[in-house]
């Protein structure tokens, strides 16, 4: 590898599986500390223990360079079967966690001078997807698009990039599921895709790895669609 993101301290939550996984993975191959959060490690809906965490983390380093907030949940159901239980727990595990992460490494990406946050968007914090149950997802996934936009201008001043990015279909343990129970679903998503073929973590992790090293020093506020070109017509 490269070295890329050599002496790099980057925090990456829901490290486990998916997407996080793979990024965790390519960013230590690029040669960066990686400090992989799940939820076996810390509720990252639990305020005293989101912040407990991440100042032991910034005081076993002295920094956090790159935080990636790639953990998140979400129910997934038509308005009128959607539960406001259920309305709020998807707010929380893709908005509300965010938030709290990246509150409580801030101090520590001002103190690395050349902080990144790589948060992750999706195609419906922009449109909705014909057919798709998304209602409580695409309000969490647009405040995400919008709290990462504002985070990139109260980040400016301290050297602190602020950035999102916008997967398409990407096949890990939690979509293959749903291919099994939908088997037309991936033929729906080649056809739109204008590159034919599903996406794999390694393809989203590329790209945060890009936005995490210093070659990207001069974006911030930006939304990267990584999606096969899917949203592009």
């Amino acid at each position: 590898m490269s070295g890329r993101l050599a002496g790099k301290v980057a925090v990456v939550t829901g490290a486990a599986n998916g997407i996080a996984k793979g990024c965790a993975e390519i960013f230590a191959r690029e040669g960066a500390t990686v400090i992989g959060i799940d939820r076996e490690d810390c509720d990252l809906t639990d305020e005293a223990e989101v912040n407990a965490l991440f100042a032991r983390i910034g005081t076993d380093h002295g920094r956090i360079d790159v935080l990636v907030n790639a953990a998140a949940f979400a129910h997934f159901a038509w308005i009128e079967n959607l539960t406001y239980t259920q309305w709020k727990e998807t707010l929380t595990g893709e908005l509300d966690i965010v938030f709290l992460a990246t509150r409580a490494a801030w101090p520590w990406l001002k103190a690395s001078g050349k902080g990144s946050v790589i948060n992750f968007a999706s195609a419906n914090a922009r449109h909705a997807l014909e057919g798709s149950p998304a209602l409580a997802h695409c309000a969490g996934k647009g405040g995400v698009l919008a709290l990462t936009r504002q985070l990139a201008m109260e980040g400016a001043p301290h050297n602190i990039r602020a950035n999102t990015i916008a997967p398409g279909f990407i096949k890990t343990a939690a979509t293959a599921r749903h291919l099994e129970m939908d088997p037309g679903f991936e033929q729906a998503v080649l056809a739109k895709n204008m590159v034919k073929r599903l996406g794999e973590p390694e393809d989203i992790a590329w790209c945060a790895v890009w936005l995490a090293s210093d070659e990207a020093r001069y974006v911030t506020g930006a939304d990267i669609a990584v999606d096969a070109g899917a949203t592009a017509w």
